[in-house]
């Protein structure tokens, strides 16, 4: 009976529909390839990316994360905005199959597009703000024509938010929510992604755009800032990190906010699962919950589909 008592008056609850999926799309066909730094995550391409979300839908996961890992890449992210591109046809496809069961958000940035890795063009060795927020709202513009229902953009450019807002609206777009990273740090959290993307900085940083983790009080600002701008949602990145970060933006706004449990926060818990060391489903159900404790109302992670698969008995 205490057992009973203790989940009647839990305060916060960790359940597939307050979680999002993000999966990796690829070039090619009959592609599902585990990512060695990622145990349990692939990379799909479109014919097998569309029976996995249908997978995932029967699971109770009925939001995915869509990033694109293209063949052809140049000094301007060119393949991002294409119709034909890559997430593009990955929307198309899912959407046709399963329409209205499932929610696609697609990541909006250029580092997995762009031959340097960085997340705008460069000019005089620089990421060019300005030159890129066009390219961004061009992205945006096209994922949403194949069928996204929310676009996130992850680049952190400035102004990134108002310039997809008005792409989209003048399409009669109005009604697509726009997800902001917001608050995105200039992590060490992020190496398994990179792998997983291929999207390492060829050179440099990417500490000219992202954010400094030492500081906490840019965050309120960046995301009032956002908001300002247009964006109906918004989110902290990294996670596990930055729980006073999210405590505090959930203080400062009102819109519905998010976090990403990683890649190096999924990646670590393997890790230590693998050689015994540590519980894994206990772990994963004590971070996510850690996430919602802060102030979450939804959580990106790869361990979406896993906790369905636990918390439907599977």
């Amino acid at each position: 009976m205490n057992t009973i008592l203790r989940d009647g008056i839990r305060e916060f609850h960790v359940r597939p529909e307050k979680l999002i999926q993000p999966l990796f799309v690829v070039e090619g066909n009959g592609i599902q390839e585990e990512i060695s730094s990622m145990p349990g995550q692939y990379r799909y391409s479109v014919d097998q990316l569309v029976p996995h979300v249908a997978r995932l839908v029967s699971l109770g996961v009925d939001k995915i994360m869509l990033f694109g890992v293209p063949h052809d890449k140049d000094d301007v992210g060119t393949s991002a905005y294409e119709e034909a591109g890559i997430v593009q046809r990955a929307v198309a496809a899912v959407k046709a199959q399963l329409a209205e069961r499932v929610l696609v958000i697609t990541d909006v940035c250029l580092c997995e597009y762009t031959s340097h890795g960085h997340c705008g063009v460069i000019s005089g060795g620089r990421v060019d703000n300005d030159r890129t927020l066009p390219l961004l709202a061009q992205t945006a513009l096209s994922h949403v024509r194949a069928g996204a229902d929310i676009v996130a953009p992850s680049d952190m450019m400035d102004g990134r938010v108002g310039a997809i807002r008005e792409a989209l609206d003048s399409e009669g777009f109005e009604t697509v929510p726009i997800i902001s990273y917001a608050v995105k740090y200039a992590s060490a959290f992020y190496g398994p992604f990179r792998d997983a993307a291929e999207s390492a900085p060829q050179f440099g940083d990417r500490k000219s755009y992202q954010m400094d983790p030492a500081n906490a009080r840019d965050a309120v600002a960046e995301a009032r800032a956002d908001i300002a701008e247009g964006a109906d949602m918004v989110m902290v990145k990294p996670g596990l990190a930055f729980m006073d970060v999210i405590s505090r933006v959930r203080a400062a706004t009102d819109v519905p906010l998010l976090t990403y449990n990683v890649s190096g926060e999924y990646a670590m818990v393997k890790a230590a699962a693998a050689n015994g060391w540590i519980d894994e489903a206990n772990i994963v159900e004590e971070t996510l919950v850690s996430f919602f404790r802060a102030g979450c109302d939804m959580v990106v992670t790869y361990f979406a589909e896993q906790v369905a698969k636990s918390y439907a008995g599977v």
